[in-house]
């Protein structure tokens, strides 16, 4: 069907040299960043950074590794992690209950259909086709970002600026008064909407002239590393992509033979899809002339580079490919440092980086290791919870809708229907509570009236999923599964749970005059790192945020 409150302390107790470029400015006499580079990796689990970090090359991770802040125990501390919910969290600073984006999609209360998390008709694609589930506005994001704070205390003169590879990626961290350019599949441009202008600048029009994203057909995406490399990967792992294929090398083509979408939907899985969003970004740097503002204000570029999330859904956190996708988006990075230390200057710039999610392991992979896992189908157990509670309470049709079959279910009961038939809510929960703990693959249920008279026991994982539950739009039946068991009947992993390997992400900041560099083991949430930039910039925080300045890691 789908395309804290204040508890952080609990939780934590609980829980390539690029072209000549002129002169970079001078490092701003207020000592604040020209430019903030915030970067993230869809789908990037920190395991993979601490894995894999003895083959970086030297400008890329193993930069921000050694020259700046990381820390090892970092989180997305909120129960449902996915893309939306991660990108709201990173510059709002705020948990899912309040910034309202609790899922990629979502169950509408008032039309009760599903609802896309940053959709909205009244705005289209500049140039391209646009659908009605497509994302073109933040309107259902609830909540500021530090975008829109800088951009409010600098009476608009700041630029913020943000490139993703999925429209999610790109809006929810532009907030509501940032610009957003997303990679359109169809056609393979980057584009913004109308909510943000009426017609694309210069600059942008110049790059969709110059088609970068053709240059990649007939191309191949071979391992960079040496095959003794990636010993120990999962060579074959049950997962199709590309056209059926799960070997290198992957040919990205399409079956007409000509430039077509399926071709440049092909693109995001594999390194050209990034390539291509950096590339995107140094267009940015130079039409917006981001770094160098005549005002003297700093200006934010977001990027959300997307193909490691494809790359790990189809093939898992521990296959070869996502080895090599990994060490490809290394030099990628390598290379954008370095331009953006001869373009703005190293003195100028701050970088963050982290992920909106971690990934489970492929549950075949899981099972070879000895760990109990398998794949669950939702909408089989919503049908089953329909039939169960329809003979239970004699009144079928009380489950309204739900968020299977590709997430767990997030099910919402018909409350109307229930009053009609004098039914107490709480009795259906807790009946159909019962019911669902007893299906395979099943951990834990909350439910609407735990979460609203504080009933949940307290535990990290019921921490997690308060946060991630939003009074307004989230369902009365939040279904959390057993590790190493998540939704599906296909092949390839998901993401979504509130365990280690979906919460533990990258958190990385680099800027050697505001940052000490060292390896910090403390635990870190990703909402910190608005409440730590609006220290940094001298802004009141976003309207939501109940992170913490990082203290530890600030000269």
């Amino acid at each position: 069907m789908i395309k804290h409150f204040s508890l952080s302390v609990f939780a934590a107790a609980v829980l390539a040299s690029g072209p000549a470029h002129p002169a970079p400015a001078a490092p701003a006499a207020a000592s604040q960043p020209r430019l903030l580079v915030v970067l993230v990796v869809d789908g990037l689990p920190n395991e993979q950074v601490q894995r894999y970090r003895a083959q970086f090359g030297q400008g890329g991770f193993r930069r921000l590794l050694e020259q700046g802040a990381s820390f090892s125990n970092a989180h997305q501390a909120h129960g449902i992690t996915v893309t939306a919910v991660g990108h709201a969290a990173i510059l709002s600073g705020a948990y899912p209950y309040q910034h309202g984006v609790v899922a990629n999609n979502w169950i509408d209360p008032v039309t009760h259909v599903s609802t896309y998390c940053t959709e909205d008709t009244a705005y289209t694609y500049l140039g391209e086709e646009t659908k009605s589930s497509d994302g073109t506005s933040p309107a259902r994001l609830r909540v500021s970002t530090l975008g829109d704070e800088l951009r409010y205390a600098s009476g608009g003169r700041a630029k913020v600026l943000t490139v993703s590879g999925k429209d999610r990626g790109a809006i929810l961290l532009a907030g509501k008064t940032g610009t957003a350019y997303m990679y359109m599949d169809k056609s393979g441009n980057f584009a913004s909407s109308s909510y943000y202008m009426a017609a694309h600048p210069a600059w942008v029009q110049r790059f969709q002239a110059a088609r970068p994203q053709d240059r990649y057909y007939g191309k191949s995406w071979t391992p960079l590393l040496p095959a003794e490399a990636y010993a120990g990967d999962a060579e074959d792992p049950p997962a199709a992509a590309n056209g059926g294929r799960n070997r290198f090398p992957f040919s990205y083509y399409s079956e007409s033979g000509a430039l077509d979408a399926s071709y440049y939907a092909r693109l995001r899985v594999g390194p050209y899809l990034d390539e291509l969003t950096l590339e995107f970004a140094r267009a940015a740097i130079e039409g917006e002339n981001l770094g160098r503002n005549p005002a003297g204000v700093p200006d934010v570029l977001g990027v959300s580079l997307s193909s490691h999330d494809y790359v790990n859904h189809a093939f898992g956190p521990e296959s070869k490919m996502s080895h090599d996708h990994l060490q490809r988006l290394d030099r990628m990075l390598a290379g954008f440092f370095s331009y953006l230390d001869l373009r703005v200057g190293r003195d100028n710039v701050m970088v963050v980086l982290t992920a909106d999610h971690g990934f489970a392991n492929v549950p075949e992979f899981a099972r070879a290791h000895k760990h109990d896992a398998g794949r669950i189908r939702g909408d089989n157990m919503v049908a089953a919870l329909e039939q169960h509670l329809a003979a239970r309470f004699s009144v079928p049709g009380l489950v309204l809708a739900s968020t299977a079959p590709n997430v767990l279910p997030n099910i919402y009961l018909d409350h109307e229907l229930m009053e009609k038939h004098g039914l107490d809510s709480a009795d259906v929960e807790q009946a159909a509570s019962r019911f669902l703990l007893r299906q395979p693959g099943v951990n834990e249920v909350f439910t609407r009236s735990q979460f609203e008279r504080g009933a949940a026991a307290p535990t990290r994982i019921a921490v997690l999923m308060r946060r991630a539950w939003n009074r307004q739009v989230s369902g009365d039946l939040m279904v959390v599964n057993k590790p190493n068991w998540f939704p599906g009947s296909g092949t390839g992993t998901t993401h979504g749970s509130p365990y280690n390997y979906d919460t533990n992400v990258p958190l990385m900041m680099m800027g050697r005059q505001w940052i000490k560099p060292g390896v910090y083991g403390q635990y870190a949430e990703v909402v910190d790192i608005a409440p730590t930039l609006a220290h940094l910039l001298r802004l009141r925080p976003p309207s939501g945020a109940e992170g913490r300045v990082l203290t530890e890691t600030l000269r």
